[in-house]
């Protein structure tokens, strides 16, 4: 069997919905600039159509085979599809789908200049697709071929990036969590070292808040997304400490592994990061670091469904759970479900975002009662549904015309 083709399947569908879906942002680095930190919006948002109708676009990516067996990836990004389309088409093209370790190896070692970011992210979705097309040829679920089931189900926590911070809203929020059978539940604080003592104030303010709603049985986390530093973060464990947080994420820029490490150190609350790191070398370097009690790779950005795998038994060793980030569930059961329980704990599950990033499923993988049933279909256990489908285009990008320097006389 032989890939003979990758196909870009831009979509577009209408999401509706109650009230406004997109309520707040989360903070980001780029806010210690002014003109940033004032912006509402961001490029994750879903476009306004009307009151209560929102436009999804999304990009999929499908790899076909001489035998008719397809495999699917996504969405992902339009700069991730462009490298697809640029970079990596022709070195998939024509190779055995099956050869999941010598199509990684290739790419990986051509793409010497991108083994972090976006193309990274390109290689981890042509390898999820790759899993994806290997699990319907064989007719088993991915995790299946990874050596599960493990277990049938798996406890998601409940993300709340896009929900309000108002106080009110976010103890009706909590509740329904609450409610609805979750033990757990992330919030993203609006607020780091640039808003001063007002921010702080807000932030012990959301613990309060959601501990009050939430109970002393059920867990919150806090998210700073990369925004704070040393002396705000250990400041900060200090005023939640008596809200019992479960963790605290992220708190500094990534390539900072030892100011990370030095707040774990110094910390009263445990820390949990590794969102924004790439494959089984830069998540060792957290491990050796000791920088976290918890790492976060994303499946879709960290290397793919065989990088993870790696990632998840160099971590063993360290005896560190990996909780993936929360860009695809589905990918992520099916890795969850072939590990060990300590190994792979929760699911997190991103409830606004999973609304666009499932929204072309035909069965989007959801969770019931606080957990998520680990799908026995084959490959991903999803496909894209015809029916929401309302236009479609196939991207391509036409070679970069070579340079030409000439030479003055």
């Amino acid at each position: 069997m032989k890939i003979t083709e990758l196909r870009l399947r831009e979509l577009t569908g209408t999401l509706h919905h109650e009230g406004e879906f997109w309520e707040e942002r989360l903070t980001r680095p780029i806010d210690v600039y002014p003109e940033h930190r004032a912006e509402r919006e961001g490029f994750w948002m879903p476009r306004r159509v009307d009151d209560g109708v929102s436009r999804v676009v999304s990009v999929f990516l499908e790899v076909d085979t001489d035998e008719g067996v397809t495999g699917l990836a996504g969405p992902i990004p339009h700069e991730v599809a462009y490298l697809i389309d640029q970079q990596f088409r022709r070195l998939v093209t024509g190779e055995d789908p099956l050869a999941t370790e010598r199509v990684w190896d290739k790419m990986y070692r051509d793409a010497v200049h991108g083994r972090k970011g976006t193309p990274m992210m390109a290689i981890s979705a042509i390898d999820c697709a790759l899993w994806d097309l290997r699990g319907k040829w064989s007719g088993l679920p991915v995790h299946r071929l990874l050596g599960g089931p493990v277990r049938e189900t798996i406890p998601a926590y409940a993300s709340a990036l896009g929900y309000s911070l108002e106080p009110e809203k976010v103890r009706r929020q909590a509740q329904r969590f609450k409610d609805e059978g979750y033990t757990a539940t992330k919030w993203f604080p609006r607020w780091g070292p640039t808003d001063g003592r007002e921010g702080i104030a807000r932030t012990v303010e959301l613990a309060a808040t959601l501990r009050e709603a939430l109970g002393p049985d059920v867990d919150f986390m806090l998210d700073a997304w990369m925004s704070w530093d040393v002396p705000y973060t250990v400041k900060m464990s200090e005023r939640l400490e008596e809200f019992a947080p479960r963790w605290l994420e992220e708190p500094v820029m990534p390539d900072l592994v030892a100011q990370c490490a030095e707040i774990r150190r110094r910390s009263r609350l445990p820390i949990a990061t590794g969102e924004h790191e790439y494959t089984r070398w830069g998540l060792k370097l957290l491990m050796d670091a000791g920088a976290a009690e918890v790492l976060q790779p994303d499946t879709y950005w960290a290397g793919g469904i065989s990088e993870l795998v790696k990632i998840c038994a160099v971590a063993s060793t360290y005896n560190l759970p990996v909780i993936p980030h929360g860009h695809s569930v589905p990918a992520n059961i099916q890795l969850s479900a072939a590990l060990p329980i300590p190994a792979c704990p929760f699911v997190e599950y991103l409830v606004k975002w999973n609304e666009l990033l499932q929204f072309f499923f035909r069965e989007p993988v959801r969770p019931v009662n606080g957990a998520v049933t680990v799908p026995t279909g084959p490959g991903m256990g999803v496909e894209l549904d015809p029916a929401k489908i309302e236009a479609e285009r196939l991207l391509g990008w036409a070679d970069q015309p070579t340079l030409t320097v000439s030479t003055p006389a």
